[in-house]
């Protein structure tokens, strides 16, 4: 197993699970764990063929068909949980007791291919050319679902979410995001990568283990694309002048030395807060530790904003009507990554 000493603290652990594919340990600083592991021995298949991507020439979006995903557990009792610890009765995907573990996804939307073979994932069959190659339109294109899905277990406990974690576990996490951004944004044929929590069944999580996700895309996503334009379609300091104004609203939910969370002045959804930093990066890899210890508190306080004032909307209900799920976002402003963002576009 390898070591490796993170920020904060933090200690990365090394290894791989029966069929291959990695797992990481991220252990708290304050950790109760050991630093043994024990070993996946479960008799795994094969793992499975790359999915593939099929272009809507309509719009020039990209969709990935992974049928195998059809198989993956839905909504499991605790007893079955794929993301607790392995027990006895339990052979789950993370053989020994964490504080935070990553792992690549057993039923992935990209990958395990990529656009050439890397550290034992193999070369895809018919990999992406590139950002040009993929702007071109034309009927039954197609290219190989190349890149990376990984999970990221915020905690052993069958339920809660990021925003019932501790301040402590929170700085893991994000130190667990900066170090998985930073060595998927290296593969080959990766183009962008997002770190993401989903919320409700409505919004179609398949468990309820607290967990997150990280997706490693061979494309910039189509909303990414969105904000570029604008960028390029006004100023190069677009995001400045946003959070420029933005700080002098009377949406602002906090402010700090590194960061800002506001309620954004065209909110997608009824609940909505974005974190945005005071400098530019890129992504999570890209901060430092200072700028990580202020945002592990940051996002604290904004779940807790969003939980309060979720309980409070459904207190409000008429007697007998109970108000529908609604999605509801704490967004990161550098919760992507993708090498069209590494500097203020210029031109």
């Amino acid at each position: 197993m390898q070591t490796t000493e993170l920020g904060a603290g933090v200690v990365k652990r090394g290894t791989r699970l029966a069929d291959g594919r990695e797992l990481f340990y991220f252990d708290d600083p304050d950790t109760t764990l050991g630093p043994e592991r024990a070993v996946d021995a479960r008799e795994l298949d094969e793992r499975p063929e790359t999915a593939t991507m099929r272009q809507d020439i309509l719009s020039g979006d990209w969709i990935t068909f992974a049928t195998k995903r059809q198989n993956r557990v839905m909504m499991p009792g605790a007893d079955a949980d794929p993301l607790a610890p392995q027990t006895p009765s339990n052979p789950s995907e993370v053989p020994a007791r964490y504080d935070v573990a990553v792992f690549e996804n057993r039923s992935p939307s990209f990958g395990p291919a990529l656009n050439e073979a890397t550290d034992g994932a193999p070369a895809a069959a018919n990999p992406t050319r590139g950002l040009d190659d993929l702007a071109e339109l034309g009927l039954g294109r197609t290219r190989t679902s190349v890149g990376r899905c990984e999970v990221v277990c915020f905690s052993p406990e069958a339920e809660g979410s990021f925003g019932t974690q501790s301040v402590t576990r929170a700085r893991t996490v994000i130190e667990a995001w900066a170090d998985r951004t930073a060595a998927l944004s290296a593969l080959p044929g990766i183009e962008q990568v997002f770190p993401f929590e989903n919320r409700g069944e409505a919004i179609g999580v398949t468990l309820p283990h607290p967990h997150g996700q990280i997706y490693a895309y061979p494309y910039v996503t189509p909303r990414t694309q969105r904000l570029l334009d604008s960028i390029h379609r006004t100023v190069p300091d677009l995001m400045s002048r946003v959070l420029e104004s933005e700080r002098s609203s009377e949406r602002v939910v906090l402010q700090g030395e590194h960061w800002t969370a506001f309620v954004p002045f065209a909110a997608r959804w009824p609940l909505e807060v974005q974190l945005m930093p005071h400098r530019h990066v890129p992504d999570f890899a890209a901060l430092t530790d200072a700028e990580r210890d202020e945002l592990a508190p940051s996002t604290c306080a904004c779940c807790a904003v969003w939980m309060r004032s979720t309980r409070r909307r459904h207190r409000t209900s008429p007697p007998g009507i109970r108000r529908p799920c609604t999605p509801a976002a704490t967004r990161c402003a550098c919760a992507w990554s993708s090498p069209a963002l590494a500097a203020p576009p210029t031109s």
